[in-house]
């Protein structure tokens, strides 16, 4: 049986922590902790930015539990998507696919035509995922993230225009 699509809403400030937390766990392990609540909730409350969380029904069908999130940020002819992750557990199951194009399909409500985003070199899965998603690794960083300890870990700049989707979609 296929997984039923998540449910996907804007964040709201009483869920900043739980985002924060799964940043801190997921995406920032051995970095040191940038994306704290106060962070996540200044994104939250944010003209130029979208925080949305993905939500899946339980297996006994109480409530839907949160999954996972992605935010983005806004300018004029492009966007960054700052944070995208999914809960271990919900993983492989397109939740990730889903918060990504949400996000790419509001940064194309909005006139922008490019979205870039970082992405560490070592996390080839991560690589693997934007690569599958039409992003391109056009430019590497050797010194980009820093660590609590004073050393450096590479990474890549991804991008990817909307320009082509936009078109296909009208």
């Amino acid at each position: 049986m296929e997984a039923p699509a998540p449910t996907l809403k804007l964040a709201s400030i009483r869920e900043a922590k739980t985002i924060a937390s799964l940043s801190r766990d997921e995406i920032e392990v051995g970095l040191g902790w940038r994306w704290r609540a106060d962070t996540i909730t200044a994104m939250i409350r944010d003209p130029d930015a979208v925080v949305v969380c993905a939500y899946v029904p339980t297996t006994n069908g109480t409530a839907d539990e949160f999954a996972g999130f992605g935010i983005m940020q806004y300018e004029l002819d492009h966007a960054h998507l700052n944070l995208l992750a999914v809960i271990p557990n919900y993983r492989r199951r397109g939740i990730a696919h889903e918060l990504l194009r949400w996000l790419e399909k509001t940064a194309m409500v909005a006139g922008v035509d490019t979205v870039a985003l970082e992405v560490r070199a070592v996390n080839t899965p991560a690589r693997t995922f934007y690569r599958q998603a039409g992003y391109q690794e056009n430019q590497y960083l050797r010194h980009y993230y820093r660590t609590p300890d004073g050393k450096t870990e590479a990474a890549y700049r991804m991008r990817r225009s909307l320009r082509e989707q936009r078109f296909r979609a009208k």
